[in-house]
């Protein structure tokens, strides 16, 4: 021991410093490397995990607590089968760890019967398999916006639905969500107020709705099982068919006043067309009466008229316009 002391001594009290940075570093790269800890934890909780596998993790930058904690909790439920190269892969494939050994346990102590396989798949879907398996084990409900449709007789009728659905963990992957359920039922429910007679008839027996869309098989192809479809309200809209009706009348009217519209403006052309023929005709008239007197010049120059024929036409013309004179005269008044 003297021996000892006295060597430490002769190596300075700088030298001893140096080596116990030195030390300490070696022990914390070593228990970086090999979490001592994690697997004496691992040991005394019943799951075997080799010390190297831990440091292979680290290698791969797998974080060996998440691994190692997933693991026990697992194990601690019964679920001894699902092993640490499954958890590891699991993690490397971008999924949540906690999650899946979350949705196992809960799964299986709902007897649903959930393989790693598929809870990893569902995992890896994006899906959240915690919330689906409470789902799966408590229906949940799915509340629809207002729908508003057309009866036959032309009344607006306007429903909500409550959707009772419970999650279906084999369609999970693949299958449609929520927004398809709410669209599927609306779909349903325009159908069926449409189909009525009657607005009466869906404020009568509001259940013939659920009934005829609950026969559908509208939960095929989605993620859910639908159990029941409630309706929540019913309410009147607007006469629909009467304001279509209205509307239509008015597109009639506006119609007809447009081709009487058109109607007056061509009989005002066809008015203004033959004003434009009457005064061409006077034209003409006037033109011939005004070739009269050349003509008859003409004829008295030429010898082919006398003045005992001019005088005879004029007793003529004058005998014509007494007797047309007479005539009006003659005629009724006009009331």
């Amino acid at each position: 021991m003297e021996s000892i002391f006295g060597l430490f001594n002769g190596m300075g009290v700088g030298l001893i410093v140096v080596l116990l940075i030195i030390f300490i570093v070696f022990l914390a790269i070593f228990f970086t490397f090999f979490p001592i800890g994690l697997w004496l934890n691992a040991i005394f909780s019943g799951v075997h995990i080799r010390i190297l596998t831990l440091v292979t993790m680290r290698l791969r930058r797998v974080p060996p607590a998440l691994i190692v904690e997933n693991r026990v909790k697992l194990s601690k439920a019964g679920l001894t089968t699902i092993d640490t190269d499954k958890l590891e892969a699991h993690f490397l494939a971008g999924g949540n760890v906690n999650a899946v050994a979350n949705g196992l346990i809960a799964a299986d102590k709902a007897g649903l019967g959930l393989t790693f396989d598929k809870a990893a798949a569902i995992d890896l879907a994006g899906r959240d398999l915690v919330e689906a398996i409470k789902t799966s084990v408590t229906p949940k409900v799915i509340a629809t916006p207002l729908i508003a449709a057309v009866a036959k007789n032309g009344i607006q009728v306007k429903a909500t639905a409550r959707v009772t659905v419970r999650t279906n963990i084999n369609r999970l992957v693949g299958g449609a969500g929520e927004e398809t359920i709410i669209a599927r039922v609306g779909e349903g429910i325009v159908t069926t107020i449409g189909s009525a007679e009657t607005h009466k008839e869906v404020l009568e027996n509001p259940d013939r709705i659920s009934r005829t869309v609950l026969s559908k098989g509208l939960d095929s192809g989605t993620a859910f099982e639908i159990l029941s479809i409630d309706i929540a309200d019913v309410d009147i809209g607007v006469n629909i068919g009467a304001i279509l009706q209205a509307d239509q009348a008015e597109a009639d009217k506006k119609i007809a006043q447009a081709k009487a519209e058109e109607r007056r403006v061509m009989a005002i052309a066809t008015e203004q067309e033959m004003k434009a023929r009457v005064e061409e005709m006077r034209a003409k008239v006037v033109e011939a009466e005004s070739q009269i007197p050349l003509a008859m010049a003409e004829a008295f120059r030429k010898g082919s008229l006398g003045i005992m024929d001019y005088y005879q036409m004029k007793n003529v013309m004058a005998d014509t316009e007494m007797r047309s004179s007479i005539a009006r005269g003659a005629e009724p008044e006009k009331k």
